[in-house]
């Protein structure tokens, strides 16, 4: 019965923050993944957008990416934490091991456009990366801005499902049965998991970035809701119901709501944010 209980956490937890497959964006227009663009004058900074755990680079932000880009912004993503037999899902490898990756990626983004610094944008596990990444990979310098969707700063309990494995005495065997099922990233992202503890260990917020933390109250995974935010000195934290109070969007909608995709874009250039219609998000 035990075992039954841990394999089955185990599973709900590897599929939790799955996205739904959707239409991949391909496009390479400049603007959106085009190593010849350069920034403007306007937007001197790319910006680099991280998916959440069990997407890629094509299927999660890639919409909002497209929405950026239109905007007049150098755009990149790529998919990171994935395995190399199977690189249609990424996210799932170590915390530590994706963040690398990342620091990586960033150093190619600034040297193909010859920008000092690029602004990063990530989507849950994409969204704790980029203050992962900001805090523990030494380059909070090259870094301008943090918009974070959805994070789970503080961990979270998998919309509760975490509580029933420390209410019964399981909680390390879940953690075992994840990184068996190839999702170390899961067990590293539960409330008290290794990368929650290093990146909550100290301030998160780094001298000399610009933080937004965007969430909706009605995030089914990343709970409890307050959980996402940073509070901590020039960090502004949102709820989108703080902007458009109807939005019913959960956590996976979060990466294709226009609510979230406005006040995206208006935590990246603060300085001509713009008032906009509110629409209502998808629940789930």
């Amino acid at each position: 019965m035990r075992l039954r209980i841990v394999l089955a956490a185990a599973a709900l937890l590897t599929a939790a923050f799955a996205a739904p497959a959707t239409a991949a964006t391909t496009a390479t227009a400049s603007g959106v993944n085009d190593p010849a663009c350069r920034p403007s004058a306007a937007h001197p900074r790319p910006v680099v957008f991280l998916h959440g755990l069990g997407a890629t680079s094509y299927e999660d932000l890639n919409y909002l990416q497209d929405h950026v880009a239109a905007k007049g912004y150098c755009t990149f993503s790529r998919t990171y934490g994935a395995y190399p037999q199977f690189p249609l899902v990424g996210g799932l490898r170590p915390i530590a091991d994706s963040a690398t990756e990342i620091k990586e990626f960033i150093g190619e983004v600034l040297a193909e456009t010859g920008a000092a610094q690029v602004d990063l944008v990530g989507h849950s596990e994409g969204g704790f990366q980029s203050l992962y990444v900001t805090k523990t990979q030494g380059i909070a310098d090259r870094i301008g801005s943090v918009v974070s969707i959805a994070p789970p700063t503080h961990g979270t309990t998998f919309a509760g499902l975490t509580k029933l494995a420390y209410l019964l005495g399981v909680r390390d065997e879940v953690g075992k049965a994840l990184t068996a099922f190839g999702c170390p990233a899961c067990d590293n992202l539960i409330t008290d998991g290794s990368a929650v503890q290093t990146l909550t260990n100290g301030p998160i917020a780094q001298p000399g970035v610009r933080y937004t933390v965007l969430t909706s109250r009605f995030d089914e995974l990343v709970t409890p809701t307050e959980t996402s935010f940073v509070r901590e000195p020039g960090v502004t934290n949102e709820y989108v119901q703080d902007t458009c109070p109807f939005d019913p969007v959960g956590h996976i909608g979060e990466a294709y709501d226009l609510n979230v995709w406005n006040l995206v874009t208006n935590a990246l250039d603060p300085a001509h944010a713009e008032k906009f219609l509110c629409t209502a998000g998808s629940p789930g």
